[in-house]
């Protein structure tokens, strides 16, 4: 069942295993904030980078994936990742740091 996943060339299950987890982070995240799990809160911020780290790489590999099988998607995907970077930029600049 595991042949090949590490091939992120050609099969797209890694990106796909990587996002299923940094979901399931955000979700854990999310439920720290509750009062159910108020004990464990202080290791919410490690769940968090956890979570982002988890869906860049699955982003990144999911990239590859495109890039060899549907290039003109990954032209698309690209550019609209390097708009909304900046434009996040931007707006983190102009309205939280002043």
């Amino acid at each position: 069942m595991a042949d090949n996943i590490f091939d992120i060339k050609n099969d797209r299950r890694l990106s796909q295993y990587l996002y299923k987890t940094g979901f399931g982070l955000w979700l854990l995240y999310i439920l720290m904030g509750s009062s159910l799990l108020s004990r464990y809160a202080f290791y919410r911020q490690e769940v968090a980078f956890g979570c982002g780290f988890m869906m860049l790489s699955a982003l990144s590999a999911s990239l590859v994936f495109d890039y060899y099988h549907a290039h003109r998607e990954f032209e698309i995907r690209f550019i609209l990742i390097l708009v909304s970077t900046l434009a996040i930029l931007l707006g983190v600049y102009f309205f939280v740091l002043d």
